[in-house]
């Protein structure tokens, strides 16, 4: 079993476009990645641009075949007008 933690931070008023997206990717993994046991998307209570992946996954090939998923690849393309730094990851 591997967890982490996913950090994501949105520019400033674009804190519904990104909910948005990580709402439609929560539902592509819950639809397409059954080695995937917890994909849960948080919104932080102090600031409304910070977001929180909870991510587990039953084996090291799930969690890779989880990075090249479509969705995924989606996703990364969706964040360059979303964001301003990369995600930062706690295992």
């Amino acid at each position: 079993m591997i967890a982490l933690i996913a950090k994501l931070t949105t520019i400033e008023g674009k804190e519904n476009k990104m909910k948005n997206a990580l709402i439609k990717m929560v539902a592509a993994v819950d639809q397409n990645e059954p080695d995937v046991s917890h994909y849960e998307l948080h919104v932080s209570n102090k600031n409304s641009c910070e977001f929180y992946f909870y991510e587990q996954y039953e084996n090291s090939e799930a969690q890779n075949t989880h990075r090249t998923t479509e969705h995924m690849h989606e996703l990364g393309q969706t964040f360059k007008d979303l964001t301003e730094v990369k995600p930062e990851i706690t295992h």
